[in-house]
């Protein structure tokens, strides 16, 4: 169905800018991704918009032409509505021109095919939406299955983390559990856990790794509790030839990341 909002008011409007808000994303189980670029590479990975929000101002695109189309064949709602309510609704000045509302992802680690990917990423406690999104993009780019989030992270459906993720929130798996349970489905077959650690670590660098090999960073202030650690397979460090101690979380897992895709493919 195609409609035109023009008032601020709407309950349309209401509904979308509440999706800003993780109670309201969790109770509704939709999310927002903006712009073209990104809508784009949901449609290729088979993710299409329940609802796609139009500025009365855009350009014409024969990637939204397309966009367009497949939402109106799965019966999807497509919206015309000003830059202004597309501020409001984004909370970004000089929003894109598109923004689609989709169905959240099922988060649960059975919905983890742990054999279908040699590398997988894990974050224990990550609160920084922007790191969180960042991680997900480096998944994308190494190949990796997908990210589990461990413990209480920032939301990965969140504006910021969709907006991080550059697309990448619909090319991996993501998956939720407390640390106990991810531990016990981790152990319950194939699964090398590797931990960036300055406890009795062994240089990242030719480190034994093996596949299935599950990346392991923490919290962006804290690092890992060192009970986790502790069970481990493998402890690795990266060299600091300054005066900082420790890279920021996301850039570890990146740095991480890649020098297990070397090991693995070598």
């Amino acid at each position: 169905m195609r409609r035109e909002i023009t008032g601020f008011s709407n309950p349309t409007v209401k509904f979308l800018r509440s999706l800003r808000e993780k109670k309201h994303r969790k109770a509704s189980g939709k999310f927002l991704a903006e712009g073209l670029r990104l809508l784009t590479d949901a449609r290729e990975c088979g993710h299409l918009p329940e609802m796609l929000v139009l500025s009365s101002q855009r350009d014409p695109h024969p990637l939204l032409e397309a966009l367009e189309r497949d939402v109106m064949q799965i019966g999807g709602d497509i919206i015309e509505t000003s830059p202004d309510i597309l501020e409001k609704i984004t909370g970004k000045s000089n929003p894109q021109a598109v923004v689609g509302v989709f169905a959240e992802f099922d988060t649960s680690l059975a919905a983890v095919e742990r054999k279908g990917s040699d590398i997988w990423l894990v974050a224990q406690a990550l609160r920084d939406p922007g790191n969180l999104g960042t991680v997900l993009r480096t998944g994308d780019a190494v190949g990796a299955g997908g990210l589990i989030l461990v413990d209480d992270c920032a939301d990965p459906f969140s504006v910021e983390a969709v907006r991080a993720s550059m697309g990448a929130i619909f090319t991996q798996k993501i998956a939720r559990a407390p640390w106990a349970e991810f531990h016990q489905w981790l152990r319950s077959g194939p699964g090398q856990l590797v931990a960036a650690s300055l406890r009795e670590a062994v240089p990242y660098r030719g480190a034994p790794y093996t596949s299935p090999c599950f990346i392991l960073v923490g919290n962006e202030s804290q690092g890992l509790p060192e009970e986790y650690e502790a069970v481990c397979d493998l402890r690795v460090t990266m060299p600091m030839k300054g005066r900082a101690d420790s890279l920021n979380a996301a850039m570890a897992a990146a740095v991480l990341a890649y020098e297990v895709l070397a090991g693995l493919e070598g």
